[in-house]
């Protein structure tokens, strides 16, 4: 298993001062769930870490929900910068 291998796209400046913002939040999560994508395709039967990715995703999910209803154009940028999908809308 490679460890980082997610490149980093907000600098360790910003971490310390930014670590409250949707952005950070939404970074973080991301990081994690890659992380445990990684882990989940080595060990299939892991239902712990399945529950925990299952979790950490609504958590990311209602963060970009959010994101995407008070400030359309940062999260446009949020989204392009961490290459993850759109949210669905109803």
């Amino acid at each position: 298993m490679v460890k980082n291998s997610f490149i980093s796209v907000i600098t360790e400046e910003r971490k310390e001062e930014n670590s409250g913002s949707v952005e950070f939040q939404v970074f973080h999560f991301t990081s994690k769930i890659r992380r445990l994508t990684l882990h989940l395709e080595l060990h299939k039967k892991d239902f712990l870490s399945q529950r925990g990715l299952r979790k950490i995703l609504g958590k990311r999910q209602r963060l970009l929900t959010y994101l995407s209803k008070k400030n359309k154009v940062r999260y446009k940028k949020l989204i392009d910068q961490l290459n993850i999908r759109e949210l669905k809308t109803r």
